[in-house]
């Protein structure tokens, strides 16, 4: 009876844990974008064209493509420190499950918080009554994830915006400079953006736009 029992209840605990791993895989890709570079980047990337006025120019599959390798590159030390300092061991059964989450979550946090403004920091910690606001930067390592991804993806975000807006802004002198031409001209008919798509396209093919803003991207992250 005893043996029954024990096994019954073993595998209650199995269900459980296949359960979570099942839910963990199914939110890995949440997960990926809310604790990556990966929202600035698609984020940046759709508000070019929307500013070029190209609708479905790239498609939606090349920017996010875009989107994904750059953040494999700007996360590719994140990566090889988890590999090293917690999957290899965990592989090689010297540590165990609890130890390689708590591992894995060092690297992921350091990143997190260089790219992570104070006051979003210190909104969240307010919001969570249990949470007092970090001193210092030791301090914020020892936050929880449920405090720094939500004020990671606030700030990321928050420089999403502020690099569409600074995208905007020859685009959109350029759309005012084509409106005004025309208006003077007497071609009020004639639609703006037909003229100024082309001269958007070429500003951008000479100042070498997609190398010069990957650059920039990729150089913003701490």
């Amino acid at each position: 009876m005893t043996d029954t029992l024990v096994n019954v209840n073993g595998n209650n605990v199995q269900a459980l844990q296949i359960l979570f791993l099942t839910t963990a895989i199914t939110l890995l890709p949440s997960l990926l974008v809310m604790m990556t570079s990966f929202t600035r980047y698609i984020v940046t990337f759709s508000f070019l064209r929307s500013a070029m006025g190209t609708q479905q120019t790239p498609p939606n599959v090349v920017l996010i493509g875009l989107a994904l390798f750059l953040t494999l590159f700007t996360m590719s030390p994140v990566f090889s420190s988890i590999k090293t300092d917690a999957y290899d061991p965990y592989v090689a059964e010297e540590i165990s499950q609890q130890e390689f989450i708590d591992r894995a979550e060092v690297p992921l946090k350091d990143f997190m918080l260089r790219n992570t403004e104070t006051s979003s920091l210190n909104l969240f910690c307010d919001l969570d009554k249990s949470v007092e606001r970090p001193a210092d930067e030791t301090a914020a390592k020892a936050l929880p994830m449920h405090i720094i991804v939500p004020s990671f993806m606030t700030s990321e975000l928050k420089r999403a915006f502020e690099i569409g807006f600074l995208l905007y802004i020859p685009f959109m002198l350029i759309d005012v400079v084509v409106a005004s031409t025309l208006m003077s001209m007497g071609m009020i008919m004639l639609p703006p953006s037909m003229i100024s798509t082309p001269f958007k396209l070429l500003l951008f093919i000479v100042l070498n736009g997609w190398e010069l803003l990957f650059s920039t991207l990729v150089q913003g992250f701490h």
